[in-house]
């Protein structure tokens, strides 16, 4: 392949936990708030919820504790339309959290993603979240704006399989009209890396409260985040020299062609 071709073309991002913590202290309070709402005596404690993310997609994790912990709801004759409901409300739940700008962005998320279109590289979404809460978390982050900025966004069910399934991947590489070796993706967990690299795609990890303690083999390297001149990330694990304290352009290229 000739260095053109190999150049980074295109950034395809997670949502969750990797461009901003929102699990612990956004969808977990939440869910907690959307069954208070249902009359629910359900309670998703940190502890509870870190396991419950081992299941990717809010509604599979509704129905994953109800067979787990709930089995009774499961005697509910409309229960896949129920949990539809329930997990709308919570979505509502989540996008007053995001307005009222309680979950900000990770360290180095904003800048390098202003890099990157400085750059020309194309800037992409990949996640298992709804489309209301990635545009909720943009909005109140990066401005009302910032939607435009992103050439692909896949999210929610807008492929059937979720991750660890390569759908979304191939989904989103579809519409970019790139092949893998031309992009990176930035995840922050181990389901979202089998994902990516199911889709053939370099991914490097930036670790989150949830996830830190996962299985990233595979991965082009590891770091606590994407770090910022002023408070540079930490390197756990590469498969590549990082001569850099923070997550730019040229690191990521450098990632991709190693």
């Amino acid at each position: 392949m000739t260095n053109t071709q190999n150049k980074l073309q295109a950034v395809l991002f997670d949502v969750d936990g990797t461009l901003a913590d929102t699990e612990q202290d956004g969808h977990r309070l939440a869910f907690n708030a959307a069954f208070k709402q249902f009359n629910l005596d359900w309670n998703w404690d940190i502890d509870l919820y870190g396991e419950l993310l081992q299941v990717t997609g809010g509604k599979e994790r509704i129905r994953y504790y109800i067979e787990r912990y709930a089995p009774a709801e499961l005697n509910k004759s409309d229960l896949p339309d129920w949990i539809v409901s329930l997990h709308k409300t919570k979505t509502n739940y989540f996008e007053s959290l995001m307005e009222a700008g309680s979950i900000p962005l990770r360290p180095g998320v904003a800048r390098l993603i202003h890099e990157l279109r400085q750059e020309k590289i194309k800037l992409a979404i990949a996640t298992t979240t709804t489309m209301e809460n990635v545009t909720a978390l943009l909005k109140s982050t990066l401005g009302e704006e910032s939607i435009g900025w992103f050439d692909v966004i896949g999210a929610g069910d807008i492929v059937p399989m979720k991750k660890p399934a390569p759908d979304i991947y191939l989904w989103v590489l579809d519409q970019l009209k790139l092949t893998p070796q031309q992009c990176i993706a930035i995840e922050d967990s181990e389901n979202g890396l089998k994902s990516a690299l199911a889709a053939n795609l370099p991914t490097l990890i930036t670790v989150s409260g949830y996830t830190h303690s996962q299985d990233f083999n595979g991965a082009v390297a590891v770091l606590s985040d994407l770090g910022e001149p002023s408070q540079p990330f930490t390197q756990i694990r590469s498969i590549t020299i990082v001569d850099k304290d923070w997550v730019d352009y040229r690191l990521l290229n450098n990632l991709i062609n190693h």
